[in-house]
């Protein structure tokens, strides 16, 4: 039985606190935004921050099958599978600025709030997966670990956005999602596109690692 005090050190060590005070933060200036404009706009946004949670609880959850110490089992697998899937949703909120139609400060502070959740969000469950990897086989795999992870999750934007696939479409569509690959990589103009939108933003996720790792070590 996991007692509050249990609970509390783990919610302490994944940036738990955090990410909520982020999120809530971003909620109430939505909110706010309702009450000053009298219309509730941007709610898009409500459900990207509710997917940008999906890997935290997904990293959360392969944490409590496999506790720390404990030997690899192969039930890890599930939300593991499930983390990849939706990690890109963390860092995506940061595209959401194409939705920006004028420059109201406001505006560009209630998006740069989302974006932040989703980026505190994305690092926190990289942060708890790398570390279930480190403690198997090691440090240096445990990086290799989070530059594949970034380098896919920078892909999983770039599809997201440009070509309009959710991470569910992997178990849903997978023959329409296939075609949709098969032709993006088999045609060489979109490649600067490609490869510019997914280094950026799994730069992104891998330099919050990296900050995140150096403020551990401090």
């Amino acid at each position: 039985m996991i007692t509050m005090s249990t609970l509390h050190r783990r919610l302490s060590s994944t940036l738990f606190y955090p990410s909520a005070a982020a999120s809530i933060l971003a909620m109430g200036l939505l909110i706010g935004r309702a009450v000053i404009v009298g219309e509730l706009m941007g709610s898009f946004l409500i459900w990207n921050l509710f997917l940008a949670w999906m890997p935290y609880y997904m990293a959360f959850w392969a944490e409590s099958v496999v506790p720390s110490g404990a030997r690899f089992r192969w039930r890890v697998l599930i939300p593991g599978i499930l983390w990849l899937l939706f990690l890109p949703n963390a860092p995506y909120i940061m595209t959401d600025f194409v939705h920006l139609e004028s420059g109201w400060w406001y505006d560009i502070g209630m998006l740069l709030a989302f974006a932040w959740a989703g980026c505190l969000l994305g690092v926190a469950s990289l942060y708890m997966l790398q570390r279930m990897v480190r403690e198997r086989v090691g440090e240096a795999m445990s990086w290799a670990f989070v530059l594949a992870c970034c380098g896919l999750s920078g892909l999983g934007i770039y599809f997201g956005r440009f070509l309009r696939w959710n991470s569910w479409d992997v178990l849903f569509s997978p023959r329409d999602l296939a075609h949709d690959l098969r032709h993006v990589l088999g045609d060489t103009a979109h490649y600067p596109q490609m490869i510019g939108v997914s280094g950026l933003f799994a730069c992104f996720l891998a330099l919050g690692i990296i900050t995140l790792a150096a403020v551990r070590r401090v």
